[in-house]
């Protein structure tokens, strides 16, 4: 009987070492350095495509175009600011979760505020895209209406960092070279 009690006790402890190990994150995700780095070296190309992007609108917005090539050019900026915005947002994905506390809800709320601003830019494409060139008072007054809706969203969807602390991943953020 003794055998039988040791042999469950120790069946019990090998499934419960497991499970510690599987719980505890054994082999999980990228230390908080590792995860930074990797956001930030995803972030930096998308800053500067929507950079020169947001550039490039202003010019188009002021620009002595016809209100077609106007068109042409804002849906395809607003195009590529939505790919750009998938990009960061898949390699921030591809990055996985940090090993750090809070760092589920912190990549989650990093990829949720790019998918957000991607989604903004595509309504802007679609919406300045479904304009009619023909009046252009009319349609620049869409634009800035499209324009206008999609700063709103865009403002809404940035990433409110005050609430995701990780002491870990700000001290990460801060020294990482990619980060600077």
């Amino acid at each position: 009987m003794r055998t039988c009690r040791a042999t469950a006790a120790g069946k019990l402890t090998v499934v419960l070492a497991t499970l510690v190990l599987v719980a505890g994150g054994c082999g999980g995700g990228p230390s908080p350095r590792a995860w930074a780095s990797s956001v930030c070296s995803a972030l930096a190309p998308w800053r500067s495509e929507i950079s020169r992007l947001t550039s490039s609108t202003d010019q188009q917005m002021t620009a002595q175009t016809t209100p077609a090539q106007a068109k042409e050019n804002l849906v395809r900026l607003f195009d590529g600011a939505e790919k750009a915005s998938e990009t960061a947002r898949r390699k921030v994905e591809e990055a996985g979760v940090p090993e750090a506390e809070h760092g589920e809800e912190i990549s989650t709320g990093f990829r949720t505020a790019l998918g957000q601003m991607r989604d903004a830019y595509g309504r802007a494409a679609d919406t300045v895209g479904g304009l009619s060139t023909g009046e252009p008072t009319t349609f620049y007054d869409g634009v800035r209406a499209a324009v206008e809706t999609l700063n709103k969203e865009y403002d809404a969807s940035t990433l409110d960092t005050s609430r995701l602390n990780s002491e870990e991943l700000r001290q990460a953020f801060d020294e990482v070279p990619e980060c600077r």
